[in-house]
């Protein structure tokens, strides 16, 4: 049961390092690699259809539950942050790591953002990719359901507070967006992309070899909260945000619960 494994993430790997080289190429071109924020997203729908059609023998609730989840995601969230980009241009992010870089840009780029970018996101997607393989049991079970359950909840979620931010970016205003769901977490955006993968880690569980993909959930979970996601945006935004401070006092970090009285 070892070969069917490893042709998929194979076959996976092959087709994304593919399409990183070729946005790469495109980024030369456009003097911007901002535009593979976009990318993320749609990057594991490919991957999860691609996967679909390589594991004809699988269950196929299950199979059609993981692409039909990580299509809803990864296309919402891929056009949201390519509108986002289109209408803001490079991000300052992006700008500055690359006035950093030793020698070429693009060669730096090439390793540090899109190699980088890709080789992430095959392991962040490993319990679409596990969780197709065929194994037993056939149908998809209880903890299956409930892993269904957490990642519409995460998508909800993530879908929610990014429409409440643009809201507030539109009407112009300076402050800090402590309304809606971001009254509860500073980054629900972040806690409701956790949900959907850590529902879909559950919904590959059931099978022979998914849970063993706990990796993924794990390390997107590092990514959001202590790397390139809330870590880095805080040390940003206390710099640049009036007022951050004292909601950064009253407000939970992560997990949503009722503001803190000051």
């Amino acid at each position: 049961m070892t070969d069917p494994i490893l042709f998929v993430l194979g076959v996976n790997a092959a087709m994304i390092l593919g399409l990183m080289l070729l946005l790469w190429l495109a980024s030369i071109m456009l003097r911007d690699v901002s535009f593979i924020d976009a990318f993320w997203g749609l990057g594991f729908v490919v991957i999860a259809g691609t996967t679909w059609l390589l594991t004809p023998g699988g269950s196929a609730e299950r199979r059609l539950l993981l692409l039909a989840l990580t299509a809803i995601w990864g296309v919402r969230l891929g056009l949201y942050l390519f509108h986002r980009w289109r209408r803001d241009g490079p991000d300052k992010r992006y700008v500055a790591l690359l006035a950093r870089a030793p020698g070429s840009p693009h060669w730096f780029s090439l390793r540090k953002v899109f190699l980088l970018q890709g080789a992430l996101m095959l392991v962040v997607a490993l319990p679409i990719m596990l969780g197709m393989i065929p194994a037993e049991p056939a149908a998809v079970g209880p903890i299956g359901w409930i892993g269904a359950a957490l990642a519409i909840i995460g998508i909800g979620f993530e879908t929610i507070a990014d429409a409440q931010l643009a809201a507030f970016r539109r009407r112009g205003e300076s402050g800090v967006l402590d309304s809606g769901l971001w009254r509860y977490t500073r980054h629900p955006n972040y806690f409701g992309d956790c949900c959907f993968w850590w529902g879909m880690l559950l919904i590959a569980a059931e099978t022979r070899f998914g849970l063993s993909a706990i990796v993924g959930p794990l390390l997107m979970t590092f990514l959001l909260v202590k790397w390139s996601g809330a870590a880095l945006l805080e040390r940003r935004l206390k710099r640049s945000k009036p007022g951050y401070e004292d909601y950064v006092a009253r407000t939970s970090a992560f997990f949503p619960a009722p503001p803190r009285p000051r």
